[in-house]
């Protein structure tokens, strides 16, 4: 987001998220969030926004200072550009080409993988040199996140598609609660086959409303399906038609109760997530009729294990589960490996724990002590009185730090905590790896402006010498070059 990448305060220094405030100016993306750089926990420098979806100022380079004036003519310009950043085809008129497009014969059918969009017979011309797929079928618009490229940009979209065993499971377990509607935010592959079995099974009674940042989609999707939505500061692209086609569809009618399951890219801002989750809870509760004043709407938020605090920090009622998500087009997110290979994916939920059932034939069982279902390696400590273990491994009770730790973990008497054996004692209180005082981080240090001039002068203070050498060296060559030269002129002269 800034230069240095907008980074969630997590000790005592770096920068904060102050959140999104009324009159935010806005970026291709929604409007911005409002940062502050922050040392032990109090705020240092001028306020900023930036980007609330890139955290990389190569994808969305908007900066501007909270107290900076910005002119009418900045204004009208920056107003064009968001307009010029938005999609060429409206949702409306990417329903009405995707009736036509389903009208064509198969031999008609063509996708252009540049453009990754549906392609007319009317405009196979202006793609005559792209790549493009053919003969499109019914099977293959039914299924998108298999037709179009993933976004794999891990801050920002981040596309790493559920594998076919957790997109079942999940499905299996929305069922099996008794859930009938599913906001499905940033999780299409879900939706997707959500739609599809709508679509070939009469008595499949579950809906789904998929809201995601990628507008790729609304190629495939009605607007009662498909909202352009960024998690990051809920915001609605289409504006309050869109607002209230998702308020509609978390209303429920005939007791048709509704979970939301989530799918975050792993490298957003978990407070920012966490904000926009409980504006649409807030807008169920604004629908829902019944049930008690503090009632939450149930929800599954898919993400790696280690972020459980900060998780737990913004949804106190929440618990992870032991069941490994794991994802088609990611390395190594995947099912069936072993030790610290396994997916640290869970699925964080405000459910009661003792209701979600895992595959007994993946290994999962029932703790009675605990009353959850647990991975095999995830044994029960009696001095926690809980199943402890994180990632799939057994862990281990260290009687000193009075916890459970992971096995490959070892008590340091210098340290007075557990950690790996090779790890640095000395760099155990350090607030900043370069002058190891705190306060601070390495990017805010002041030795290391200090450090970096003083570096500089000796660079330009090398750069001259070398030069000098150069300029020597080549001196003496060419005096050199000029007596040898003399001399084979005399030499010459007394032979004839």
């Amino acid at each position: 987001m800034a230069d240095s990448g907008v980074e969630e305060t997590g000790g005592s220094g770096g920068l904060a998220l102050l959140g999104l405030v009324p009159g935010a100016p806005s970026c291709p993306h929604g409007p911005a969030l409002l940062f502050v750089k922050t040392s032990q926990g109090k705020e240092e420098g001028r306020r900023f926004y930036a980007c609330s979806a890139c955290r990389d100022r190569k994808d969305c380079n908007f900066f501007q200072w909270e107290d900076e004036k910005v002119s009418e003519t900045r204004l009208a310009a920056r107003e064009e550009y968001n307009r010029n950043r938005q999609p060429f085809f409206t949702h409306r008129q990417n329903v009405e080409r995707y009736k036509d497009f389903v009208l064509l014969p198969l031999s008609k059918r063509r996708f252009c993988q540049e453009c990754q969009q549906l392609l007319l017979p009317a405009e196979w011309g202006k793609h005559s040199e792209h790549q493009f797929l053919c003969d499109i079928s019914t099977a293959q618009l039914k299924s998108p996140s298999q037709l179009l490229y993933p976004l794999e940009n891990k801050k920002t979209n981040a596309q790493y598609l559920f594998a076919d065993r957790s997109c079942q499971f999940l499905l299996d377990l929305i069922i099996d609660l008794g859930f009938r509607r599913v906001l499905s935010v940033g999780t299409p592959r879900l939706h997707e086959i959500i739609q599809s079995k709508a679509s070939q099974e009469e008595d499949f009674r579950v809906r789904s409303l998929l809201l995601d940042i990628d507008f790729r989609y609304s190629q495939f999707y009605a607007e009662d399906e498909f909202c352009h939505y960024n998690m990051f500061n809920h915001h609605f692209f289409g504006g309050e038609a869109a607002r209230e086609t998702c308020r509609k569809f978390l209303c429920q009618d005939n007791g048709e109760r509704v979970i939301m399951v989530t799918d975050p890219p792993f490298g957003g801002l978990v407070e920012a997530l966490a904000s926009s989750f409980k504006k649409l809870m807030a807008m169920w509760k604004e629908t829902e009729k019944e049930g008690p004043n503090n009632q939450e709407m149930p929800m599954f938020w898919i993400f790696p294990y280690f972020f459980e605090s900060r998780i737990l920090e913004f949804f106190p009622s929440f618990s992870m589960m032991d069941y490994q998500v794991d994802y088609d087009n990611h390395a190594l997110y995947k099912h069936g490996k072993t030790g610290r290979r396994q997916s640290p994916v869970r699925i964080f939920t405000n459910l009661t724990p003792n209701m979600i059932v895992l595959p007994v034939e993946e290994g999962y069982r029932f703790c009675a002590l605990c009353q959850r279902y647990v991975s095999s390696g995830n044994q029960h400590c009696e001095i926690c009185n809980s199943c402890t273990s994180k990632d799939g491994r057994r862990w281990k009770h260290c009687v000193l730090c009075k916890k459970c730790v992971k096995p490959s973990w070892f008590h340091c008497s210098n340290c007075h905590r557990c950690a790996l054996p090779n790890h640095s004692c000395e760099r155990t209180n350090a607030g900043c790896f370069v002058c190891g005082r705190a306060g601070h981080k390495r990017s805010a240090c002041p030795s290391l402006s200090r450090a970096g001039t003083a570096c500089q002068a000796g660079k330009k203070q090398r750069q001259k010498t070398q030069k000098r050498m150069k300029v020597g060296i080549s001196k003496r060559s060419a005096v050199k070059r000029a007596v040898f030269s003399r001399k084979k002129i005399k030499n010459k002269k007394k032979k004839t």
